[in-house]
């Protein structure tokens, strides 16, 4: 079972200070490749890589630790800014991928160029690469049991996925799947692509919504749940227990319910700052460290009993975060070993 983690600790543990490298890295570059940036989880994954890298440079850790986001998520121009990344010279590239299996032949191009490439949340499959992720399917899993225990009878669940075509909206769905094949009082009766991004969640929840029966829970993947929320409300239909994502948002939501009615759900995301391990990682492997090709950290909840901590850790407009140091880097990499 994945450990709950509660946001002040969270909170405690991103205030950690850096330690500087043990060796030389300091004519090093390292470039974060990134593939979309259409909502608030991303937003804070690009500012927290911003804050901890330029850190890193200003304290001479490393040379450069520039981001590129794509302008569309597409594998092809993914593939194009790698092969640029590689080109200029990069030493190592950390990489949050549109596709798992689809950009494993511009991977494999940077290994043989020498460059390290690190992969986080959106990972990929070449070999040469390292993978840093949460057990996704799990937080999927996670949801449906939750969901369990509050409607021991079981019902009807709409489920919002996210991206299409990325690793983690198709991990997070079959660990929804898969859990609802173990409650089978649960039953799946519609589904839509939310982007991970409440505008777009909102409007698809609505068009379905005429279409569905009673929905007793909302099973989601990060960033959707205040948009379905909206949607229930502006239909006139009974608000069903939605599974949050750890936006302030979401949050602010759920704790107004709460003090009105006694509104239950609970919360759930990979923290944003990872990307702050994968350049930590990516620090180390450059400095010659022995680091496991899989990596796991565990994802972020935010229960009934802790929400108002959550919340209060939590920026207006942002995600519940984290961001590593260099030794919580080699934490998650001793543990691994």
């Amino acid at each position: 079972m994945t450990p709950r983690i509660t946001a002040l600790s969270l909170a405690l543990l991103a205030a950690t200070a850096m330690t500087p490298a043990q060796a030389d890295t300091s004519d090093k570059r390292i470039a974060l490749s990134n593939n979309y940036a259409g909502n608030s989880w991303r937003q804070a994954m690009l500012q927290s890589w911003e804050k901890v890298a330029e850190e890193a440079v200003g304290e001479g850790v490393v040379a450069e630790a520039d981001a590129f986001t794509t302008a569309e998520n597409q594998v092809t121009e993914q593939a194009a800014q790698i092969q640029n990344l590689i080109l200029q010279g990069y030493d190592a590239i950390v990489l949050n991928a549109a596709s798992p299996e689809g950009l494993n032949g511009a991977v494999r191009e940077a290994c043989d160029a020498g460059v390290t490439v690190v992969s986080f949340d959106g990972i990929v499959t070449e070999p040469c690469a390292w993978r840093i992720a949460v057990d996704f399917k799990q937080m999927g899993k996670d949801e449906v049991s939750f969901l369990a225990e509050q409607l021991p009878e079981g019902g009807s669940l709409l489920e919002i996925r996210g991206l299409a075509g990325v690793f983690v909206d198709d991990e997070i769905s079959a660990g929804i799947h898969e859990g609802v094949s173990e409650h089978p009082d649960f039953k799946i009766v519609g589904s839509v692509h939310g982007d991970w991004a409440q505008d777009v969640a909102q409007k698809a929840v609505a068009g379905i919504l005429p279409s569905l029966p009673e929905i007793n829970g909302v099973v989601t993947q990060g960033g959707d749940g205040y948009g379905a929320a909206q949607a229930f409300r502006a239909a006139g239909r009974d608000m069903p227990i939605i599974v949050m994502g750890n936006r302030h948002d979401e949050l602010t939501w759920w704790k107004e319910q709460k003090d009105a009615n006694g509104y239950v759900t609970m919360s759930v995301s990979i923290a944003p700052g990872v990307s702050t391990l994968a350049f930590w990682v990516a620090q180390q492997i450059l400095d010659g460290a022995d680091v496991p090709k899989d990596l796991t950290v565990p994802f972020l909840r935010i229960d009934q009993d802790n929400l108002e901590d959550g919340l209060a850790n939590t920026e207006e407009g942002g995600v519940a975060n984290i961001e590593y140091s260099l030794d919580d880097a080699k934490e998650v990499i001793s543990a691994a070993q």
